[in-house]
């Protein structure tokens, strides 16, 4: 096992993209143009920064990076793993800067989004090929095979059958599968998975998400799991560390940061219910709060409909989504300065007067976006 630590690690990342093509940049580069910022014609430069990220990953534990498209997920797990030297900052490895460690010796083990098996190697060779590049023993051997028949087992797949395959032969579950086993054969100290099961569809994510959390449970093996689906992160997470423009926003299990989000941009982040927004926001004068000049968040579930007369606020239904499945339906309900949405169990239709009030609710500074409160 390992402990990962990132103390006030930078990271600048400089990206140049032609926006023009070439055809256009040789005409705007011969009436004397260019596309500001870049040195060719047509030419766009960007940046990106990771910005004094402190962080700690426990022993055993599996922390999942969770964050919108662009946030910085895949590009701090390339910090951790070493690929990226921080600009400043440590990345230390049992206390250890990474950088004094030599890579063959860092235990890493790492699944990429698009596999990165090896072309020319059939799925058994890819999956031993740890010890491919070690000198032949048959101790050695021996070990191979022990590692190789224990994976097989765990995995709860049969994969004898792609043995003899190549990868161009193999469907997206297949090499996931064979990427997956290539790792676990090394036993590494530390798995660093990059959103593997996103080239998969729905059905054989969901399959492979509960046999990778046996995996890693049955392992004990420090994790770093880099996704944007945030049911994937509910199955995998012990911690989830929500992501956002290059910083870090909150650290803690799903319960804590869903429960108590830091700031707005977290509470309307989580939402496991698509079917409705996440998180409600009005002036608390709408439900006869006091807290004037501050916004008032809270989610759909903690609003519910009561008797006449024991509400903290009067809306008129103006639309309603009905849920049979789920034995309910999701109300959106006009106040007199905002509309917000709810649940609600009975039947409603719109232009239906209604009474409400909340169970809790959160307060936010609406400057800075941070959480004031909570009640």
């Amino acid at each position: 096992m390992a402990r990962i630590e990132l103390v006030k690690v930078n990271k600048n990342i400089e990206t140049s993209t032609n926006i023009l093509g070439n055809t256009i940049g040789r005409m705007l580069f011969s009436s004397g143009r260019t596309e500001s910022g870049g040195d060719y014609p047509g030419e766009r430069t960007s940046s990106f920064s990771l910005n004094d990220i402190d962080l700690t990953i426990p022993d055993g534990k599996t922390m999942v990076i969770l964050g919108p498209s662009g946030c910085g997920k895949t590009t701090l797990l390339k910090v951790i793993a070493g690929l990226l030297p921080p600009d400043s900052g440590q990345v230390l490895y049992d206390g250890i800067d990474i950088a004094e460690i030599p890579p063959r010796e860092r235990g890493i083990g790492m699944v990429f989004q698009n596999y990165a098996l090896f072309p020319h190697f059939t799925s058994g060779e890819n999956i031993l090929s740890f010890f491919m590049f070690r000198k032949k023993t048959p101790e050695l051997d021996q070990e191979a095979q022990e590692k190789y028949q224990r994976t097989s087992e765990l995995m709860g797949v049969d994969i004898e059958h792609l043995i003899g395959r190549m990868p161009g032969n193999l469907s997206g579950g297949e090499k996931q599968r064979v990427a997956v086993a290539r790792c676990i054969t090394r036993d590494p100290t530390l798995f660093l998975l990059d959103e593997p099961f996103s080239n998969l569809d729905q059905k054989l994510r969901e399959k492979y998400r509960i046999s990778l959390k046996k995996l890693l449970r049955h392992f004990n093996i420090t994790t770093v799991y880099v996704t944007h689906d945030q049911h994937e992160a509910v199955i995998l997470a012990d911690i989830l560390c929500i992501m956002d423009r290059g910083e870090l926003v909150q650290v803690g299990t799903y319960q804590e940061i869903y429960q108590s989000p830091k700031n707005i941009f977290t509470a309307e982040f989580l939402n496991l219910e698509y079917e409705s927004r996440a998180f409600n926001q009005c002036d608390g004068e709408e439900f006869g709060l006091t807290y004037r000049g501050k916004v008032v968040g809270f989610r759909p579930e903690d609003a519910t409909v009561c008797e006449k007369g024991a509400g903290m606020a009067r809306g008129r239904v103006i639309d309603v989504i009905d849920l049979p499945m789920k034995k309910k339906s999701v109300l959106t309900v006009q106040l007199k300065k905002c509309d917000i949405q709810m649940y609600a169990t009975k039947e409603y239709r719109e232009g239906d007067e209604i009474e409400i009030k909340l169970e809790r609710n959160d307060v936010f500074d609406p400057d800075s976006g941070d959480r004031i409160s909570s009640h």
